[in-house]
């Protein structure tokens, strides 16, 4: 079984020092900066539009990332963009959104099409992000449909590259004990 998989002659570009499951599924234009980490069951399928993953972002266990086609409605579609230093939690779906830099989405969150989430953002377990919505920078949203919650704290933001950091190191131990 071959879990990353081209799509039309185009296949994915994969950075320098990057994990990759084998129980994930990549498919198409898919491309994944340096020392990023995609885990256990994600499925990423860059078919009908790409999908950008940037440096030390972790996408973890049973997540979804996908994208929306061009049409004369949208001709850019929605491609999926996400910056450096990003956790990605546990079955988190993105669709056709862009995600900027350090910014860690909660276990079961969902991101839907045109969202933008600027820099720096916590965004809770089980959040919907509508649609179109944009994200200011600096806060905590959680809620289905998401809602400013609050401004996080200096320590909160430290932790956003904390965790992207930790993975990294995470991701270094399975490049060197998962056969």
């Amino acid at each position: 079984m071959n879990n990353i998989r081209s799509y039309k002659g185009i296949s994915p570009l994969i950075g320098e020092n990057v994990y990759i499951d084998e129980l994930s599924v990549l498919v198409g234009e898919i491309r994944i900066g340096n020392d990023s980490s995609i885990w256990p069951l994600v499925a990423a399928r860059g078919d009908v539009n790409h999908i950008s993953i940037g440096e030390r972002t972790n996408i973890q266990d049973g997540s979804v990332l996908h994208v929306t086609h061009k049409s004369t409605d949208n001709p850019n579609g929605f491609p999926l963009i996400i910056g450096n230093d990003v956790t990605v939690g546990h079955k988190v779906m993105l669709h056709g959104c862009t995600i900027h830099d350090r910014i860690l989405i909660g276990m079961g969150a969902i991101v839907l099409d045109g969202a933008i989430i600027d820099s720096d953002v916590m965004i809770g377990a089980g959040s919907l992000v509508p649609p179109g919505k944009h994200l200011e920078s600096g806060y905590l949203y959680v809620g289905s449909p998401v809602k400013q919650a609050r401004p996080l704290k200096d320590e909160e933001k430290a932790f956003l590259l904390k965790s992207a950091d930790n993975y990294v190191v995470n991701k270094n131990d399975y490049l060197t004990e998962v056969k």
